[in-house]
């Protein structure tokens, strides 16, 4: 019945990956930066969350939210002055969420060299107008580059979800952290 329902919605047709595809601009400025004249990594941790969250919108049309941030890495340093490219796509459609992946790519603008120095993975899911959760169209994949990075979001989504009901002990460590008071001698 549902399979039925979803098949006959043209909202819930297959759609390419390559039709969610975001690239973002930015620079680097002075309050974007950290300490050491570098980018700031929450700053580029929210352009990420801001890039991805619209490649996963443009594939569902509806509003979407942030459900985690997997796999984030900063590979190299993004200084003040220089030029961020932000790339983001769906990479695998759940029922009601969506694998989606962001490179971040630095430009030095006097060079023009460009470099890997961010990679991430977010799952985002959509929200009907009062918040509830809806189904998202699947992905028509078609390539074997987009079909291994489907396998490899289900085979990650696996994991996560197998996770998800185990207690974890660094949660009870910091929940128990505000109650615990320090004297210096």
């Amino acid at each position: 019945m549902l399979y039925t329902r979803l098949m006959s919605d043209p909202a819930l047709e297959p759609k390419s990956p390559s039709e969610s595809e975001v690239m973002m601009t930015q620079m680097i400025l002075p309050p974007d930066a950290n300490p050491l004249n570098a980018a700031f990594g929450g700053k580029v941790m929210e352009w990420i969350d801001i890039c991805g969250g619209i490649a996963a919108q443009r594939h569902c049309r509806q509003v979407v939210v942030t459900a985690s941030m997997d796999e984030l890495h900063f590979h190299a340093p993004i200084r003040v002055g220089w030029i961020v490219i932000l790339r983001a796509r769906v990479l695998a459609a759940f029922h009601t969420s969506m694998e989606v992946g962001v490179t971040v790519t630095a430009e030095n603008p006097l060079t023009g060299e460009r470099k890997l120095t961010t990679s991430a993975l977010l799952t985002f899911v959509a929200l009907s107008a009062e918040g509830a959760k809806v189904p998202v169209p699947p992905l028509k994949l078609e390539s074997e580059a987009e079909r291994r990075a489907f396998q490899e979001a289900h085979a990650r989504r696996d994991e996560r979800l197998s996770r998800r009901d185990q207690v974890h002990a660094w949660r009870q460590v910091l929940a128990g952290a505000g109650t615990t008071r320090t004297t210096s001698t």
